[in-house]
């Protein structure tokens, strides 16, 4: 009876009064406990309006209204190199570009359409996206300036 009160004893010690940060295992080798890893926010989520990116584009300004031509044009152009990746307003291949200039400034926006390749090897943005995305680069359409800049208008309408 002694011999069954003590093994309870030792066992309830055991179960709840350890309180160290490490414990020991079978082979007592310390192991670390670890705090619930922090969700994070998903980087298609993340804002982040003063990254610029890598590429040409170091700066630009936008007019408070809206070009409509330009627009158009940029529509016309994303609906022929964009949309077998992308959709504009849910997440498909890659990420939708609705409301992405809540979330990126119009100079990173740029320089991913026009240097992609650059982007995703060097910007921690770029990366994180391409995390996320399942390892799908954006191909690099070789886009010139003004035709992402059309695009960046018409994203602008979304």
């Amino acid at each position: 009876m002694k011999t069954l009160l003590k093994c309870a004893a030792l066992a309830l010690i055991l179960a709840c009064g350890n309180d160290k940060s490490t414990t020991e295992t079978s082979s007592n080798q310390p192991t670390t406990t670890q705090e619930a890893p922090k969700p994070q926010v998903k980087a298609s989520e993340r804002i982040d309006l003063e990254n610029k990116g890598v590429g040409p584009i170091t700066s630009i300004t936008l007019d408070p209204e809206i070009d409509r031509k330009l627009a158009v044009k940029g529509k016309e152009i994303f609906d022929m190199m964009c949309v077998a990746c992308h959709k504009p307003d849910s997440k498909f291949i890659g990420p939708a570009p609705i409301n992405i200039l809540q979330r990126r400034s119009p100079e990173w926006v740029m320089n991913m359409i026009l240097n992609p390749d650059v982007m995703v090897k060097e910007d921690p943005l770029a990366k994180d996206l391409l995390m996320e995305f399942n390892g799908s680069p954006m191909a690099n359409q070789n886009l010139n300036e003004d035709e992402a800049r059309a695009i960046l208008e018409y994203f602008r309408t979304l």
